[in-house]
């Protein structure tokens, strides 16, 4: 076991520490200087034809084997808003500071387009599956982008391939039984702390309970296909994320005095807390790597953007240009990090527990209960339940979104009939994750979940010319009004039918 957790962690170094990073913010920049700035040059465009869209074509459906662009955003946003909106923001601003914000702000700046590009790639390279629906994602952008270029036919598969090994492995670990036994945890402790009804087997019979209950659920929406997960999304994003963020607004209403003092101690301990001041200088360098890495990295744990994953529910939508996808793309990671995350990280550095004066944690500070105290405090016992039920539901939708993802990879891998067999192992893996206690299992999976963003950003980075074309030919004709051909993708016979679709109005 000893063995298993020094080769995990030294692989997690590789994949999260300096080389991770560096490749995350490296590809950041690279997409958002060769697409010219265009998540703030073409705010009010992107902004129009996502958020503005909602109720009119974007829940347009012209195509029976996609969704709507609404209904594959919401999908999209089952996996990307999570545990990591609640938690992970606490425990980002615990071990690196109040700055950390500040970094989860900037990656989420720059994974605005990285984002944007995958989704492009993924609807430019996607193609038909045997049941009719749309197959997109990484591995087919490294199979047949990276693939067709010179060399690199066996690297690009090879790399498809190990995206998709790692991204199922991810999803049984932080995409089921990591979210899972948090579940199980945070509700148990919360609403079912004075039962004791004993063992069964060696495990606790309320959290096998729970975990039974978990699996009957998923089972109605897993197993109802990507049509029932999608409808279900739906209904449930909008209404988790806009009563979240209104219990959020009440706390910071209440803490209304302290708002100045938190967004000066996120902009003056974006390089470490202060506590490190006048000290070692290779012990402030070392503080301040930190505050960066615990930043970037829960914005990514949150926002996705890198990982490639949410690239296969956004390339099964209805839209046959590129580029208009991308832009859904460009929403999800604000909606994510820059308003939700923000909200979290506003109410925990309000709540008293985060020493604005030095941007670190107050002594004994528990990050996991940090937002459900802060809403306690303000709001009673009440406050506490409304957390542990956002978490609850956050965590769950999450579950759904990475059954998806893992059904995906395994139909790459294997075909369609495999992708069913995947749901049933994924389904009874909850269970698993309801009465597990080691943590090794959630630390093995984040470390897969790092190495998923490797392959994905080699595809987009050595893709960086066909996102400069495709970007400028949409930019061409919706932007300086030129009369020229779309590029709508890499196949001869999509591309004309969907061509066809665009000049009938149908896009």
């Amino acid at each position: 076991m000893n063995t298993i957790i020094r080769i995990n962690d030294t692989v997690n170094g590789f994949a999260w520490g300096t080389f991770g990073l560096a490749l995350l913010l490296g590809t950041g920049l690279v997409c958002t200087v060769i697409t010219g700035f265009f998540q703030i040059v073409h705010g009010r465009h992107w902004w129009r034809e996502t958020f503005g869209s909602i109720e009119g074509k974007g829940r347009i459906i012209n195509d029976a084997g996609a969704l709507s662009q609404y209904r594959a955003f919401c999908t999209a946003l089952c996996a990307t808003i999570g545990t990591g909106n609640i938690a992970g923001v606490s425990t980002a601003i615990c071990v690196g500071g109040a700055g950390a914000v500040f970094w989860m702000w900037i990656a989420a700046f720059f994974g605005m387009m990285v984002k944007y590009s995958e989704n492009v790639l993924g609807v430019y390279f996607r193609r038909r599956n045997s049941e009719g629906a749309w197959s997109g994602g990484p591995m087919y952008y490294l199979q047949d982008g990276l693939g067709s270029m010179r060399h690199c036919r066996i690297p690009g598969k090879v790399l498809g391939v190990l995206f998709c090994v790692f991204t199922v492995l991810a999803s049984f670990g932080i995409g089921n039984m990591g979210q899972i036994n948090k579940i199980t945890i945070n509700f148990g402790e919360t609403f079912l702390s004075g039962v004791d009804a004993g063992l069964f087997m060696g495990v606790s019979r309320v959290n096998l309970t729970i975990g039974l209950l978990l699996l009957l659920v998923a089972a109605v929406i897993i197993m109802g296909g990507f049509r029932r997960l999608a409808a279900v999304s739906e209904k449930l994003i909008p209404l988790m994320s806009i009563a979240y963020i209104i219990g959020c607004l009440i706390v910071i209403v209440m803490h209304l005095t302290t708002i100045p003092a938190v967004f000066s101690a996120i902009f003056k301990f974006a390089y470490g807390p202060q506590a490190v001041t006048g000290g070692a200088a290779g012990t402030a360098v070392q503080v301040a790597f930190n505050t960066i890495k615990n930043g970037c990295k829960r914005g990514v744990f949150s926002n996705e953007a890198g990982l490639g994953s949410s690239v296969m529910v956004h390339s099964n939508t209805c839209a046959r240009e590129p580029v208009k996808q991308g832009l859904w793309g460009i929403a999800e990671v604000f909606l994510d990090t820059i308003v939700i995350c923000t909200m979290t990280a506003v109410v925990v550095l309000s709540s008293g527990s985060i020493d604005l004066t030095t941007g670190l944690a107050v002594e004994g500070v528990n990050d996991a209960t940090l937002v459900a105290k802060a809403f306690r405090a303000c709001l009673g016992r009440p406050g506490e339940w409304f957390v542990v039920l956002c978490v609850t539901l956050f965590a769950f939708t999450t579950v759904m979104g990475w059954s998806y993802y893992g059904a995906k990879v395994t139909e790459y891998l294997f075909g369609v009939f495999w992708a069913k067999v995947y749901r049933v192992v994924f389904l009874i893996l909850i269970v698993f994750g309801a009465v597990m206690e080691s943590n090794l299992a959630w630390d093995i999976s984040d470390t897969f979940n790092g190495l998923m963003m490797i392959p994905n950003l080699i595809g987009v980075l050595s893709l960086t010319p066909l996102i400069i074309r495709l970007t400028r030919n949409y930019a061409d004709r919706r932007f300086r009004g030129k009369d020229i051909e779309p590029l709508l993708s890499y196949d001869p016979d999509i591309q004309r039918n969907a061509c066809a679709a665009v000049r009938k109005g149908m896009d």
